[in-house]
């Protein structure tokens, strides 16, 4: 089973103020002594147990890895290929902020193996920008987007976010209108979420975030699928919409229950051996992880060994995010029961009530289902 490799560079130029990410924009260390931190785990990765899998997808996230210089890009890339040989066709992805690129930047990316670009857009709105605290216009975004079809690139992903402060139904129907008409190959569009320690959430608990209701962050979202789909992407996950051929394939991992390494500061990982699987993160703080690392450690912090029960849920509560849903011959493969049999009983009033339908040999979410989906995944946690 092909691997997928996950890197984390945690530092921004500012921290939005929505985010919930293992993110600072103080950085402890130099990007050059955190690259040989990097570096340094990839080596020691080696002693785990899916070493020897060809990695299909590497992706770098953050924080803003676009910082990054493309030479440090290169040794990363080039010392991944060393210890989990990179397939031929690999994808590999880098997040941007569209104020840190310049059409040479992006070209010098391309020219050391990134072939695929996800660009931190999240509005074209300069006023909503500004509430969300980020730290570039939408004149840059637009000229990112411009930038990267300069360079080269074919597989381009842009994320937008929707139910903001102050945001109406016509402006977030101006923002999906504007991306289409970029024309990328990959659109994430994600509702807005108040997460404890933002200062969006101090402003909520304060009484001064004015967020649309909850019907009307409803109607963004059937808007997104429909206005979407007249465009040519299909909807293949609960928040995200691609061209045909261009699905995200690491994220996809991630929903399939698919081995993935995060090396960096606070990455996760998920590996199958033991059989139901194990799930691992790193320590948060830069200078832990580098003292770990510099010691010659593995720097997790947490790990835990699932239960076969703890594996059959997280194979719904993941896969259901997919539109296909969960294959029910898998199911039974991997776990030596049928869906009906693990599941029937405990879930026939989500069946009942239209929010789960079993077609062409899938479990999946229905329609209406898809913007009630935690009242579904919430059944298996």
């Amino acid at each position: 089973m092909s691997l997928s490799l996950y890197i984390h560079y945690p530092f921004c130029l500012r921290k939005c103020r929505y985010c919930a990410f293992n993110s600072v924009s103080d950085a402890p260390c130099s990007p050059d002594e955190y690259l040989t931190g990097l570096l340094k785990e990839l080596e020691l990765s080696r002693e785990l147990p899916e070493k020897g899998s060809a990695a299909g997808t590497l992706y770098f996230g953050g924080g803003t890895p676009s910082l990054l210089e493309p030479a440090q890009v290169a040794r990363i890339i080039e010392a991944a290929a060393k210890q989990y040989a990179l397939a031929a066709d690999a994808e590999i992805t880098l997040e941007c902020n569209p104020g840190t690129i310049t059409r040479g930047k992006l070209a010098a990316f391309r020219a050391v193996g990134v072939n695929r670009l996800s660009l931190g857009v999240q509005s074209f709105d300069d006023e909503l920008l500004d509430v969300l605290g980020r730290s570039h216009s939408a004149e840059e975004a637009l000229g990112a987007f411009r930038a990267a079809r300069e360079a080269g690139y074919d597989n381009i992903g842009l994320d937008l976010i929707y139910s903001l402060p102050g945001q109406s139904l016509a402006q977030w129907q101006r923002e999906l209108s504007q991306a289409c008409e970029l024309k990328p190959e990959h659109l994430s569009v994600y509702g807005l979420t108040i997460e404890e320690g933002t200062p969006f959430a101090l402003l909520e608990e304060k009484g001064e975030l004015l967020l649309p209701d909850e019907e009307e962050s409803a109607r963004m979202y059937e808007l997104s699928a429909e206005l979407l789909a007249v465009n040519g992407y299909e909807q293949y996950e609960i928040a995200n919409f691609a061209r045909p051929g261009f699905r995200s394939r690491h994220n996809s991992g991630y929903w399939l229950r698919r081995p993935f390494l995060g090396c960096g500061a606070g990455a996760h990982s998920f590996l199958r051996q033991p059989e139901a699987g194990l799930r691992f993160s790193n320590t948060a703080k830069v200078a832990d992880y580098l003292t770990l690392v510099g010691r010659g450690s593995l720097p997790t912090c947490e790990s835990r060994n699932l239960s076969r029960e703890e594996a059959m849920a997280e194979c719904l509560f993941l896969g259901l995010r997919l539109t296909e849903g969960v294959s029910l011959e898998r199911f039974r493969e991997e776990f030596s029961l049928s869906f009906q049999e693990a599941y029937g009983v405990a879930c026939a009033d989500l069946f009942a009530g239209g929010l789960l339908e079993i077609r062409d040999g899938f479990v999946r979410l229905t329609g209406k289902a898809r913007i009630l989906s935690n009242q579904v995944f919430v059944r298996f946690l």
